[in-house]
């Protein structure tokens, strides 16, 4: 600005009487400013407008107002008489000039702007028409490639298809070449049957090599068993196909004559690279066999039957190492130990053999397989057969011998062992085969019969088991002589007792039976099946053993009470008698006593022993039975029922012994009562409360046998039978009371 306004004072200096400021355009173009063009007008007319602008910029604001008061100058009256603004014409005319020219320049730029729009119409449409025509000539262009890229795939199609005749010429030409070549060597084998000596080197020379030789072989067989085919089906009656057809079975012969020389010529170099363990010369041989002859099956075959795992006295070693000495008893630990170190000395060969048999065949799964089918079909049933012979059912082997329950824990022994051996097979490598079906397939046989085995077993050694427990107690009695003060206690320690123990043995047989169970059969169902009627078996001994001496036991009480019966004597006897049937008859007391203590001790075994037997049934048998519907509901009642005939017994008995002790009461109320003991004395004393020696000994008498009787039951049974001893004792006190005659003072 200050610029500006130093250019307009100069040309107003230089020159007064200049002509009016002509605008251009041009001052109109870049940075223009409307302050900077007013300023250029007015510049000649107002100098007094760059000094205020001057003044305006040294001083700042004026002050114009000084204490709230208006500044009014010194002069202002000769200001008033004066016009305010003299150069408003001169402005007036610069402005309307200015004006003048705006207008000019406007209707200028718009002619020009007019001009420039039509100019760019015109070149507009040029270019559009230019476009177009470059459009059509590109589409032009693109059809053109088009055109070019089909002839150049129809060339190449054609081309394609030149390649393709050629090299089926080609083919064509070398599968002419090989045909008359095979027709050369199938007339070679054509001459006569058997006559392989003019044969062409290719087949006589192992120099040239076998393998050729072999595919070159298996072709015309191939060849040869085609034509045969063909004219089978091709009904024909004329001669010289007859003769056709014999002399391709001359070939044929002669072919599959060689075929079988060339592979047993193979097989043998197999065998002397396999002696050296040349594991190149065994993979060369193993390959041409593989791929020449049936997939190499009878290589395979042949390289396993000839293991030295499988030889006859390595199996005779395995029954020695499992079985030991002959004739010896074989126990189930040591044949544990020996089926272990036997199945791991297979499981290591076997290993062995993989990585001979991964270096040598092409397939080593199938040979792997074929190995592990040979070692469960030929060398564990050699051993099976040996170790589980099965035994018969009718006329079992004695338990002298081990019974049928040393056969029962072989064969759980070697199906569990085997089973191991099996998983281990698996992970060595053993192809397709089914390991595990195969090895089950081994005891099938022993399983089918496994249930009935565990049941007569299980009979076996019950029936043992009661021999012995007779035995003990016949000698038991034979030692001890007669103890007791009769006949009738001699009985009663004769016979055998219920024995918590014993009853203990028969759980642990059966928990025995139905681990075995459980190791042969997998299934919840099929579980449930089997071990039901081995559990039925331990229903059956234990209701048999604790019935049968809860039988004796209340025999002993018959026999007692019989004895009693038969010692009591009328009125009118002899002095003599009556004391000879007074010591038969505390004999006899002694014996009911001691049949009483007996009983009670049976009735505690029994209880014993049923508890026994439920918590193993809860314990054991219910977590095998809840899977199957109804298994568990049908069982209980089932052992309900076995138990129902004991607590028959146990009832009888007791209700026995209740008349055994109010016999023996009555007995010594009877015997030591006097009638003086009621009558009151004569001196007017008072009489004497102390128990009269009746009373004493039926006191004592009850001490004795309820001492017993309180170790023996429990619980509601022992309350219903003292409720009852008391009912009957009660009832019988009062009939003994009134046989006398009371004094009434």
């Amino acid at each position: 600005m200050k610029e500006i306004r130093d250019g307009a004072q100069a040309n107003r200096n230089a020159s007064s009487d200049s002509t009016p400021l002509v605008l251009d355009v041009d001052d109109f173009k870049g940075d223009f400013s409307f302050d900077d063009l007013f300023g250029n007008l007015v510049t000649e007319l107002l100098p007094s407008y760059l000094e205020k602008e001057d003044s305006s910029e040294g001083h700042g604001t004026i002050d114009a107002i000084s204490n709230g008061h208006m500044r009014v100058p010194s002069n202002a009256g000769k200001l008033l008489s004066s016009p305010l603004f003299p150069e408003v014409d001169a402005l007036l005319s610069l402005f309307k000039n200015s004006s003048t020219q705006l207008v000019e320049q406007k209707r200028q730029v718009d002619a020009k702007l007019s001009n420039l729009t039509k100019e760019v119409s015109v070149q507009d449409l040029k270019h559009r028409k230019t476009l177009a025509e470059l459009e059509k000539g590109v589409d032009g262009l693109f059809g053109s490639f088009a055109r070019l890229d089909s002839r150049i795939s129809c060339v190449g199609h054609t081309a394609a298809k030149i390649g393709d005749h050629l090299q089926s010429a080609d083919t064509q030409r070398e599968s002419a070449s090989q045909t008359i070549e095979l027709i050369k060597y199938l007339m070679e084998f054509n001459r006569s049957p058997g006559d392989l000596t003019a044969l062409s080197p290719l087949f006589t020379d192992d120099n040239r090599g076998v393998a050729e030789a072999a595919s070159i072989a298996q072709k015309l067989r191939s060849f040869a068993d085609e034509d045969i085919g063909r004219q089978k089906t091709t009904v024909s009656s004329s001669v010289g196909n007859a003769t056709s057809n014999k002399g391709l079975e001359v070939a044929i012969t002669n072919l599959q004559e060689y075929c079988n020389e060339l592979e047993n010529r193979l097989l043998a170099r197999f065998d002397v690279a396999t002696q050296k363990r040349d594991l190149s010369t065994m993979g060369e041989y193993g390959k041409i066999l593989s791929q020449q002859f049936n997939r190499g099956t009878s290589a395979m075959q042949h390289y396993v039957g000839l293991r030295p795992m499988f030889d006859v006295e390595v199996m005779n070693a395995d029954a020695k190492l499992v079985l030991g000495d002959e004739g010896a008893q074989p126990s189930p630990s040591n044949v544990a130990n020996g089926l272990s170190s036997m199945f791991k000395e297979i499981t290591d060969t076997v290993r062995k053999e993989a990585a001979t048999i991964a270096a040598v065949f092409p397939s080593p799964k199938d040979v792997m397989s074929i190995l592990v089918q040979r070692v469960l079909e030929d060398r564990v049933p050699k051993l099976l057969e040996k170790l589980l012979q099965k035994p018969s059912l009718v006329n079992p082997p004695p338990m002298e011998e081990g019974g049928l329950v040393l056969y029962l824990r072989l064969l759980a022994v070697a199906y569990e062992k085997t089973q191991e051996f099996a998983k281990e097979l698996r992970s060595v490598g053993c192809g397709d085969l089914d390991v595990e079906g195969l090895t089950e397939s081994l005891f099938l046989p022993h399983k089918d019969t496994y249930i009935e085995c565990e049941q007569a077993s299980l009979k076996q050694l019950y029936k043992a088991k009661m021999n012995e427990l007779r035995t003990e107690s016949q000698l038991s009695s034979e030692s001890s002589g007669t103890i007791g003060r009769s006949k009738g206690a001699s009985i009663v320690l004769s016979n055998p007792e219920i024995i918590v123990t014993v009853v203990t043995e028969f759980v642990r047989w059966n928990e025995e039976a139905i681990s075995r169970c459980s190791l042969f059969s997998l299934q919840a169902a099929t579980l449930a099946a089997s071990f039901k009627p081995v559990f039925t078996c331990l229903l059956d001994q234990v209701s048999q053993y604790i019935t049968g001496g809860l039988e004796r036991a209340r025999d002993c009480v018959t026999e007692a009470a019989a004895l009693r019966e038969k010692h009591l004597l009328g009125t009118s006897v002899s002095r003599r008698v009556a004391a000879a049937a007074a010591s038969a008859a505390e004999n006899a007391a002694a014996a009911g006593e001691s049949s009483f203590r007996s009983f009670m001790v049976a009735v505690q075994c029994c209880g014993s022993s049923v508890a026994i037997l439920q918590q193993y049934f809860v314990n054991s048998i219910s977590r095998l039975l809840l899977p199957v519907d109804g298994a568990h509901a049908a069982s209980s009642e089932e052992m309900a029922t076995a138990m129902s005939r004991a607590e028959s017994v146990a009832c009888k008995g007791l209700q026995q012994c209740i008349e055994t002790v109010i016999a023996e009461v009555e007995r010594l109320l009877s015997t030591e009562q006097k009638a003086t003991d009621y009558r009151s004395p004569d001196d007017g004393i008072i009489p004497d409360h102390r128990p009269t020696s009746a009373c004493a000994c039926a006191v004592a008498y009850l001490s004795r046998v309820l001492e017993s009787a309180f170790t023996g039951l429990e619980g509601l049974n022992k309350q219903a039978f003292l409720t009852e001893l008391g009912n009957r004792l009660h009832k019988g006190l009062l009939n003994h009371w009134q046989k006398f005659t009371f004094n009434p003072r």
